[in-house]
């Protein structure tokens, strides 16, 4: 091998493309990861997008910088798809969301409005490049340039062959070491993204499933070890009644009580809440499908699946529900949603969940039309004489509610906004969030009301929720975190991020109470069980009753790394597994949400509409209005308390507010067994 041959084949399009695959790859690792050095994407882009190119030299004989043109488009839409997921979701994609690709035309609006017009410069070179082959085929009738003398093809495989041996050792390093990390984006930072890309699709072997026969109620309340709390609540004291489960689309906790220059945010909301069991420190537990995979862990008391929605991976089986265990204690079922059935598969979802009806656009129409459908107002308006009718014919209903007009990117219509915001909250993704939502707790007070003038509210039990965040941290600019930092008078975290809300509402049954205890979406099913009287003796559940059980474990999957767990004390991220992982403090979050709401303008006295506390301490003063927000001194949640240091790892719940080793692989253990159920429950009938 020649010193002029060497010179020659770097000279070729081996090196021009790598050029520009290093710019793009650090433009991908910029958005994505924090404080890297400038050589990582070298080392490990570097050998995978090698590894191709030496593919190339090998196999392509003609037509070579048609083949690198080829690559060089495959692997920026990979890269282009890492920052636009990750941007929505917080993970890194894998091919495992390609199944999902066709939910995103339904959501342009929200993609679209991620997109920082520089991403778009990943794709520039194929244009220019693609048009200069062109001219040249044209022109020359080839893609030679006219003098030029071709490498042999025999020299240019040598070359090859050793930087390919060369790149597969860097490749096999980069990768083997980190296979067994639990966290995403610890593995494509160790992997590269293209590395961590190849190794879900080359290592993706499900775990073992746990036999059927082994997994039963005895199981999970061993895995999950809850403690009993003193009730606010009789069992049963809803029975009979209606249920109506109200879901918030995008709906954060910390709007409740929240004030922006005096002007409440939510007040229809903060009212519910005052007259009702309100749990503030409640969190989400979606994954891929969010507001379809909500419908799904609220009606199941499961986990969603390890990957893909829960609407697509376990549409085809006939699941333990909330509407069947209604259904068979007498009551009607329905769901009432304004967008297309179709979407996220709801048409086979809503079979799985043994619903008897179900209410799409077909139903609402048009009219009106915010974000993607008919209007919360139109929503709300023609659900009431649904539920009207249902009432009519004699036995109780349980109806499933899902709003809509607060979807990201939160572009309403002018003829809604009915709220003037500071200067420095206009045209923000913050300050367009706060109008959206304002509306549609304008639309959700107007549903109250109907619920009363028809004659519905007194005999209904009244469940609302959040379902998925509303402003991920990563799609927040700078500006964006100083107004959140401005809400919360600290920084905004990840905790704050995935916290929503819990109102349950019956009249003469949910006196106003705040509950401190820690909850997530798969404690709905059981707790408006205990409520309503029925039995889940027989039906497999992962939740508990939030008014009876206390010692909460929730593991999540998406939005956060998998593996991340929380308790009533803390919030734990793993990086490799527990020994390197991050424990994060829920006590000041926690505080805080337990003081948000006011006390009712005129009472002085705690009555109907001035909420008690359980599990909280309160104090004078500390309510969320951004007024007083830089005066508010919040302790300093960054602090990273590595495990080993902060408590013994087999040590008790009772004895730690962190996270131990023994609840984290316990937390793991319940997600796992979940799927394995779930799994492997024979697929109904498609044809009912």
């Amino acid at each position: 091998m020649s010193r002029s041959s060497l010179g020659r084949f770097l000279s070729g399009p081996f090196i021009l493309f790598t050029v520009i695959m290093m710019i793009k790859s650090s433009l991908a690792w910029i958005v994505i990861f924090d404080d890297i050095p400038v050589w990582k994407p070298l080392l490990t882009e570097l050998p995978l997008i090698w590894i191709c190119f030496c593919l190339i030299e090998w196999f392509a004989a003609k037509r070579r910088m048609w083949a690198y043109l080829g690559l060089d488009l495959l692997l920026s839409g990979i890269f282009f798809a890492a920052i636009m997921y990750y941007k929505y979701y917080g993970v890194i994609v894998n091919y495992h969301a390609l199944a999902q690709v066709n939910q995103v035309t339904a959501v342009k609006s929200s993609m679209f409005s991620l997109l920082d017009p520089y991403y778009l410069f990943i794709f520039t070179d194929i244009i220019v490049i693609g048009g200069i082959l062109i001219r040249r085929r044209i022109r020359h009738g080839g893609l030679e340039l006219p003098g030029r003398i071709p490498l042999e093809k025999r020299t240019r495989r040598r070359i090859a062959s050793v930087i390919l041996v060369l790149s597969l050792v860097v490749c096999l390093l980069n990768i083997y070491p980190n296979r067994a990390s639990m966290n995403e984006l610890i593995q494509a930072e160790q992997m590269g993204i293209l590395g961590y890309e190849a190794f879900t699709i080359l290592a993706d072997r499900p775990k073992k499933p746990v036999p059927l026969e082994a997994i039963d109620q005895n199981a999970v309340n061993e895995l999950k070890q809850t403690t009993s709390v003193p009730a606010v609540v009789e069992a049963g004291a809803a029975k009979g009644r209606n249920v109506i489960v109200l879901q918030l689309e995008s709906f954060q906790n910390f709007l409740i009580g929240l004030e922006v220059d005096g002007q409440e945010v939510t007040p229809n909301l903060n009212e519910l809440a005052r007259k009702s069991l309100y749990f503030p420190n409640f969190y989400q537990q979606v994954g891929q499908g969010n507001t379809s995979d909500a419908e799904f862990v609220v009606n199941t008391s499961f986990y969603i699946p390890p990957n893909g929605a829960a609407s697509t991976v376990y549409a085809s089986k006939e699941l333990p529900s909330l509407p069947r265990l209604m259904g068979a204690n007498g009551y009607q079922t329905a769901t009432f949603h304004t967008n297309d059935v179709h979407f996220w598969n709801r048409d086979q979802l809503y079979q799985a969940l043994g619903f008897d009806h179900y209410y799409d656009l077909k139903y609402f129409g048009t009219e009106d039309t915010v974000a993607f459908s008919a209007s919360d107002e139109v929503l709300y308006a023609k659900t009431l004489d649904k539920l009207e009718e249902m009432q009519a014919s004699g036995s109780p209903f349980y109806a499933q509610v899902i709003s809509m007009s607060a979807h990201h990117p939160y572009e309403l219509p002018e003829r809604k906004v009915d709220m003037t915001l500071p200067e420095r909250f206009k045209n923000t993704l913050p300050g367009n969030y706060l109008v959206s939502q304002h509306y549609a707790d304008k639309a959700v007070g107007t549903f109250i009301e109907g619920l009363k003038q028809r004659g519905l509210w007194d005999n209904s039990l009244l469940v609302v929720y959040g379902d998925h965040l509303g402003l991920p941290i990563y799609s927040l600019d700078k500006d964006d975190k100083a107004l959140m930092k401005e809400i919360y008078g600290r920084e905004y975290t990840s905790a704050d991020m995935i916290n929503i809300p819990l109102i349950i509402s019956s009249p003469g049954v949910a006196p106003g109470t705040q509950l401190g205890q820690i909850g997530g979406q798969v404690d709905i099913l059981p707790t408006i069980a205990g409520l309503t009287g029925l039995s889940l003796e027989n039906q497999l559940h992962f939740g508990q009753d939030l008014l009876r059980e206390g010692g909460n474990l929730l593991p999540e999957r998406y939005y956060l790394p998998s593996g991340s767990v929380l308790n009533d004390a803390s919030l734990f991220i793993p990086k490799t597994g527990y020994g390197d992982g991050t424990h994060y403090s829920l006590e000041e979050a926690a505080a805080r949400n337990m003081l948000a709401l006011k006390p009712a303008v005129d009472d002085s006295a705690q009555d109907e509409a001035t909420p008690a506390m359980v599990n909280g301490n309160a104090e004078e003063g500390n309510t969320k209005d951004v007024h007083a927000a830089d005066t508010v001194k919040a302790e300093d949640q960054t602090e990273d308390h590595q495990p080993e240091t902060a408590q013994d790892e087999n040590s008790s719940a009772a004895s730690t507010p962190y996270i131990t080793k023994e609840q984290y692989e316990r937390a793991l253990e319940l997600i796992h067994l979940s799927n394995s159920y779930l799994s492997q429950l024979p697929d109904r009938n498609q044809d009912q």
